[in-house]
């Protein structure tokens, strides 16, 4: 059943992209019950298997219907574009007993049964206590399971963003949306309550149900994400701000370490830890995230970096808070590059 999202002039305008540690977090806990989801994972679902073990995570898993509602208030969209864990699950706790209850209500509703197991019937009576017992039990997985990983997480979906702003500054937002999944579609006019002239619709295919939503001015948050992998999510009623969760390019990689990817002959030629950093950089990437991800010092990868740079294989550019490098042509040719035989 198609989803579509009504968009007047404002909302092109408003629209933005944004990094959420909290919705990985919920979508790290989805990812551990979906074997569907485990083939590009499996690195990481076998550092944090003992951790998860020690986590009861069926109370979110009762609100994780496989086709349904989710609750909104246990995800809403950042105010920022890179928003703390710590910021968003206090917007968490902070949820009115009411709207949690009718949202909770609305989720348990798309699991037959759900709504009359003694965990439904809790949360249905007592809306404000399953607020913080939810919020205290999605802080517990960000801290078992994605914290570790963040800066390596952050480092792709941060580069992920940053692709797709020059590729919509390219190109604008209808060739934006043609590439970020094929279940979305562009165009036509907005038609819906509210809808004002001359407006456009972004159509997602293969979704539950059958749901429209006109913008109002509000724009949409596109968000990219390394666990919801190949589906994309939208959704979030009214208070909340509409969003687009996408797939993150580059989660082919995310778990690979730099050893596996550094040709000898590179290492032989460059140095080996100088190669590594070359070759880790398959997408743009920070100082901080690259030596955590190597496991090297800030101070040594800068060095790296700036000899790099000064040699022509990467270049570098400001985004936000911090300086992404990345490959040049030349670059590229290096670190794919296979030894001839023999």
């Amino acid at each position: 059943m198609p989803f579509h999202l009504h968009f007047g002039e404002s909302d092109l305008l408003r629209s933005r992209f944004a990094v959420s540690p909290l919705w990985e977090t919920q979508e790290a806990v989805r990812t551990l019950a979906r074997p569907e989801r485990h083939g590009y994972h499996l690195p990481w679902l076998r550092r944090v298997r003992g951790a998860a073990a020690g986590l009861d995570l069926a109370p979110l898993r009762l609100l994780m219907p496989d086709l349904g509602h989710n609750p909104d208030f246990l995800c809403p969209a950042p105010l920022s574009a890179v928003a703390s864990f710590e910021e968003e699950i206090e917007a968490v706790r902070a949820t009115p007993a009411e709207a949690a209850r009718t949202d909770i209500a609305l989720s348990l509703a798309d699991s037959p049964g759900a709504a009359g197991t003694p965990a439904g019937r809790a949360m249905l009576a007592d809306p404000a206590r399953a607020v913080r017992e939810l919020a205290d039990l999605l802080e517990a997985a960000w801290r078992a399971l994605v914290e570790p990983e963040w800066p390596r997480l952050r480092a792709l979906l941060e580069a992920d963003v940053a692709y797709h702003s020059r590729r919509l500054a390219d190109g604008g937002f209808e060739r934006l949306i043609g590439e970020l999944s094929p279940q979305l579609r562009w165009g036509g006019g907005a038609t819906g309550e509210g809808a004002t002239g001359g407006g456009a619709s972004l159509t997602i295919v293969g979704t539950h149900g059958d749901h429209e939503r006109v913008l109002g001015g509000q724009g949409l948050v596109l968000m990219p994400s390394v666990f919801c992998w190949p589906r994309v999510v939208s959704g979030y009623e009214a208070p909340w701000q509409p969003a687009l969760i996408y797939p993150a390019r580059g989660i082919g990689g995310l778990w690979t370490e730099a050893a596996d990817r550094t040709p000898d002959a590179l290492a032989r030629l460059l140095g080996r830890a100088r190669a590594d950093v070359l070759c880790a950089l398959d997408e743009p990437a920070g100082t901080t995230a690259l030596a955590h991800r190597l496991g090297l010092a800030p101070s040594s990868v800068s060095a790296h970096l700036s000899v790099l740079r000064g040699s022509g294989l990467l270049t570098s550019r400001r985004y936000g808070h911090q300086v992404l490098y990345e490959r040049t042509p030349l670059g590229i040719t290096l670190a794919v590059s296979q030894p001839l035989p023999d």
